[in-house]
């Protein structure tokens, strides 16, 4: 039996994983035991006041939620802004985590809040169309969305993801971290996978962050930045690859 946990990125809740975690479970026979958490803010945590909410205090909420539900040697499974607290809760917790799967995650730069180093690698790199979409204050934010995490989905499945956000808010203190240790990931299995069609994220630096976050494995996927909607068959059978490595 495999214990996988599944955390969600920004602006997003535990929903997202939906599709994926119906596949996991297909594919297992299901011989996998599935949570998906929601940071506080979002998902069925959606409603509370986060002002106040420190973010080592996120780290212990995700870390209790995990132990409350009785899962041991956890496989961690994170998407995008999930970077930012999957390495915490790592070090909190070491002996929780068999492995942990970085979905096209970000990697903060040591000393950089999330938005400076957005800005950062936008400034280095130039900016992709996602980024555009993302700065254009032009835009109503619902195009923005579409163009950041909708470049590969279907009109109908785009419509319906584009339904769904805007509910789903990370705590402020988030957005103020900027302190990103990374060496202690040397000391646990981490995989990283690369989506080559995100709009968001651009592969160059998902190879950054996969370095950065000590990956020993960086599987593809042919999808968007939402590929545990738009293939989670796919991404299904890598996670399960992940967890028998």
């Amino acid at each position: 039996m495999t214990d996988f946990v599944f955390l969600h990125g920004g602006g997003q809740g535990g929903w997202v994983w939906d599709e994926t975690i119906a596949a996991i479970k297909a594919q297992s026979g299901g011989d996998v035991r599935c949570l998906a958490l929601d940071a506080p803010g979002c998902g069925a945590k959606r409603g509370r006041d986060t002002a106040g909410i420190a973010f080592p205090e996120i780290t212990a909420e995700l870390v209790a939620d995990i132990e409350a539900a009785g899962l041991r040697d956890v496989v961690l499974v994170g998407h995008s802004q999930a970077g930012t607290s999957m390495p915490a809760m790592a070090a909190l917790r070491p002996g929780l985590f068999a492995r942990l799967v970085f979905v096209s995650c970000i990697a903060p730069d040591p000393g950089l809040t999330v938005v400076e180093m957005t800005a950062r690698r936008m400034r280095e790199h130039g900016h992709t169309e996602g980024s555009r979409a993302l700065t254009d204050e032009n835009r109503p934010m619902r195009e923005r969305y579409r163009v950041m995490f909708c470049n590969d989905m279907a009109p109908a499945q785009a419509e319906a993801f584009l339904d769904k956000l805007g509910s789903d808010n990370w705590p402020p203190s988030c957005y103020a971290q900027t302190d990103w240790p990374y060496d202690h990931l040397a000391e646990v299995p981490v995989g990283y996978v690369l989506c080559l069609q995100d709009a968001i994220l651009p592969l160059e630096w998902q190879e950054r962050f996969a370095v950065r976050m000590h990956a020993v494995s960086t599987p593809r996927i042919d999808a968007g930045h939402q590929a545990m909607n738009t293939r989670p068959q796919a991404l299904a059978e890598i996670l399960l690859a992940e967890a028998a490595a």
